[in-house]
């Protein structure tokens, strides 16, 4: 495992992902920073780390893009099936590497804080509160690039499809306000969710039996509590969005809130990608 994590975090930093995502993190962060805490005069470092959080709608799909996606196009993921280490040992090492790409440029950041407390008071439980928050978060949506990058060969549409799902999730909570909270309304909405699972799982299994199969049982299911307690549904596909917006649980942390649970939840769906990932990863090996 370690071997692969060594030739993963060589092949970032000797070629240009690395070094391009590194400094176009420390770029925007810098004049975020500049325009908010130094020419606006405002001490707080977290409302410039919340500001500069959309980045990662760019950043990540550059990096997560060529993960295994370029693996599968150049046809070397069958050696990856060779190697004397679980598919799990080679996808967690390839996904620390990008969690270690991200730690440069926020390792970086940790010294802000005391560069601006020098101009005033500054709260670094907040400041270091949200820097964890800001990492967290880029670690979760790599996990989520990743297992994008394991469904095609081609870098460019695994690039243009992190970008959707990551825009998606930016704008969720804005979009969760604008639905109507009628059970009708909800039920189609999960119903298209569950045709986007089934979709999902044919290009995992390629298997049009198993993936009309998997959506027939959520459609099923999803029908049956409708007509059966349609009060649940009530509200439920906004509250379900609210609950996917991924960038909004880092702004408890903005707001001075050490909130525990947008840890938990951020460390839950990195770990839920990578074993997606694997599995995905899985099913190419005996397909």
């Amino acid at each position: 495992m370690s071997a692969i994590y060594k030739r993963e975090l060589h092949s970032y930093f000797c070629g240009m992902t690395g070094p391009i995502f590194v400094a176009f993190l420390l770029l925007m962060t810098g004049i975020y920073m500049t325009v908010y805490n130094l020419l606006g005069m405002y001490p707080n470092f977290e409302v410039a780390l919340s500001g500069v959080s959309f980045v990662f709608l760019i950043a990540v799909p550059v990096l997560t893009m060529r993960s295994l996606a370029e693996e599968k196009h150049a046809k070397t993921d069958q050696l990856l099936y060779a190697l004397p280490v679980s598919l799990h040992s080679v996808v967690l090492a390839k996904y620390l590497a990008m969690v270690t790409v991200l730690a440069v440029p926020v390792g970086v950041m940790c010294f802000y804080p005391l560069i601006l407390n020098r101009y005033g008071n500054i709260g670094f439980a907040s400041a270091y509160g949200s820097i964890l928050a800001f990492f967290l978060l880029g670690c979760a949506l790599i996990a989520v690039g990743m297992f994008i990058s394991s469904l095609t060969e081609s870098q460019v549409i695994a690039a243009v499809v992190s970008v959707g799902v990551m825009l998606l999730t930016y704008l969720m909570a804005g979009l969760s306000g604008m639905l109507p909270e009628t059970a009708g309304a909800s039920y189609a909405g999960f119903l298209v969710i569950a045709i986007l699972v089934g979709l999902v799982v044919q290009v995992m299994v390629k298997n049009s039996t198993v993936s009309m199969g998997v959506t027939a049982v959520l459609v099923a299911v999803l029908s049956v509590l409708y007509f059966v307690k349609q009060e649940l549904f009530a509200g439920a596909l906004p509250d379900l969005l609210e609950a996917l917006a991924l960038f909004d649980r880092m702004y408890s942390f903005t707001d001075g809130i050490f909130d525990l649970t947008a840890i938990v939840y951020y460390l839950t769906v990195a770990a839920l990608f990578v074993y997606l990932t694997v599995q995905s990863m899985d099913k190419k090996r005996w397909s």
